[in-house]
C-alpha cells in the first residue's frame, strides 16, 4: 500500500481553493448530478484514481444511481440499453477529453455532443471533465488515502 505523499489541501490552500472553486461551478452548472458522477467516475477510471473512484461511487450511489451501471461503465459502449443518449455522448465527450493528447476530439463527436447538449452545457460538460481530471491529478500524484471517504448525500 502506498503512504500519502503530502497533503496538498493543507500544503497549498489557495490551490485546493481554486479546485474548489472550479467544483462549484460544475454544480451550479445546471447539469444533472447523476450525469456528472458518470463523467467524474469514467474519467477517474482512465486516469487510475482509486481516491476519486472510492468518493464518487459512494456519491453516487447515495444519490441513487445503481451498482450496476457503475460496474459496467467502463464498457458503457458494449451495455448501450444502461445509458441514455445523452449519457453516451457525455461519456465520449470525457474520454475524449481526458485523453486529449492522444485522441483529439473529432468533428464527429463535438457534433453528436450537440445534438444533446446546448454551447452553455457543452461548456459546462467540459468544465466537469476539466475538474475532475484536476481532481484525479491531486489524487494520484500525492497518493491520496483511499478507501476513507464516506459521503454525506443523501444525510439530514
Amino acid at each position: 500500500m502506498h503512504e500519502q505523499r503530502l497533503d496538498y489541501t493543507k500544503a497549498a490552500p489557495e490551490a485546493f481553493k481554486a479546485l474548489l472553486n472550479t467544483e462549484m461551478q460544475v454544480h451550479k452548472s445546471g447539469l444533472e448530478s447523476s450525469l456528472i458522477e458518470l463523467v467524474k467516475m469514467r474519467a477517474s477510471q482512465i486516469n487510475g484514481c482509486g481516491y476519486c473512484l472510492d468518493m464518487h461511487s459512494k456519491d453516487a450511489i447515495a444519490d441513487g444511481e445503481t451498482v450496476q451501471r457503475l460496474v459496467l461503465l467502463s464498457a458503457w459502449r458494449e451495455a448501450p440499453y444502461f445509458y441514455s443518449e445523452r449519457e453516451r455522448a457525455a461519456l465520449a465527450w470525457t474520454e475524449a477529453i481526458t485523453q486529449i493528447s492522444t485522441l483529439g476530439v473529432p468533428d464527429a463527436l463535438y457534433e453528436e455532443v450537440r445534438q444533446h447538449f446546448d454551447e452553455k452545457g457543452i461548456v459546462d460538460l467540459t468544465l466537469a471533465v476539466i475538474a475532475i481530471n484536476g481532481w484525479n491529478r491531486m489524487a494520484v500524484a500525492f497518493r491520496s488515502k483511499v478507501g476513507d471517504y464516506v459521503s454525506q448525500r443523501g444525510k439530514q
